[in-house]
């Protein structure tokens, strides 16, 4: 089952701008400690649309090898285009993930009949399951529920979505639609509480990037009927949560691994490091939630 914590990995590279996969290593080795379920290379927080094709096959086979079967590994393997979504998705299945996670096309925005028969087409590529991932701030459409439901009752392997839609509600629609064995994951931090009070599962994590024993923590006590210490564990990162957004993801949780000493802050363009004003509120949440002195 793909339930619990899944962190979003960032894509560490070097002050140069290469991949830098000792620095990889080492943050997936800090997510096996952190006690995560698993992570999810080459999404948006991966900066999957600046990788070429071999870097992105090639941050997923490194997934794979890093986390030595003791993490779930769930490839980013969407595209805009089908044909594209399909390539990435079958070199991933041959690199061993364990499955697949398929955004929304972006840019062109398909009509709901051209996002079925776009992951339909994916689906039956493939015997990874699949979880679908709407986010429509980012790709200009959502996943209609209608969609989800046709998806999940015609193709066996679309097992579960990571909903970013910042609304509850679509969580309910989307149990009651698509039935208890189909996966919700949030895939927002400060609303993964909420959205697992009415039906979700887990999340994928930005902020389990800096902090994933008590990202994976709160998941785990909410699941196992403990309210009251997932609670405590939200209003104490909830600050995190947010902040680690005050600019465009993953600029903001690369800053903060940064200030930790994890990796070097580089990300490529158009994205660009965090400015100054920002950075100071960053560090002083780091600070106020213990992972900063």
């Amino acid at each position: 089952m793909l339930t619990g914590t899944y962190t979003a990995i960032v894509t560490p590279f070097t002050r140069a701008g290469a991949l830098d996969e000792p620095a990889l290593k080492r943050l997936i080795e800090g997510q096996i400690k952190g006690g995560v379920d698993g992570i999810v290379p080459v999404g948006t927080t991966g900066e999957s649309p600046t990788l070429d094709t071999d870097e992105h096959i090639r941050v997923i086979e490194l997934a794979v090898q890093y986390s030595r079967r003791k993490l779930k590994v769930i490839a980013g393997t969407g595209a805009n285009a089908t044909a594209e979504a399909i390539q990435l998705t079958k070199r991933a299945e041959m690199a061993g993930v364990d499955a697949s996670l398929q955004v929304a096309p972006y840019y062109n925005r398909p009509t709901q009949e051209g996002l079925f028969q776009h992951f339909r087409a994916i689906a039956r590529s493939t015997r990874l399951p699949i979880l679908l991932y709407s986010i429509p701030g980012r790709c200009g459409v959502e996943i209609g529920i209608e969609t989800c439901r046709r998806l999940s009752v015609g193709s066996r392997n679309i097992v579960g979505i990571k909903e970013a839609g910042g609304n509850a509600d679509r969580v309910s629609q989307l149990r009651a639609a698509c039935g208890s064995k189909f996966i919700i994951l949030s895939g927002d931090d400060s609303l993964t509480l909420p959205f697992m009070s009415v039906g979700a599962e887990g999340v994928i994590s930005v902020a389990s990037n800096v902090a994933p024993r008590a990202v994976a923590d709160m998941v785990k006590a909410f699941a196992g009927g403990d309210a009251v210490k997932a609670r405590k564990l939200h209003a104490r990162f909830y600050p995190l949560f947010k902040d680690l957004f005050i600019e465009s993801n993953p600029a903001p949780v690369k800053a903060a691994l940064a200030m930790m000493g994890r990796m070097e802050e580089t990300v490529r363009l158009p994205l660009v490091p965090l400015a100054a004003s920002s950075r100071e509120v960053l560090r002083a949440t780091l600070k106020a939630v213990g992972l900063l002195r």
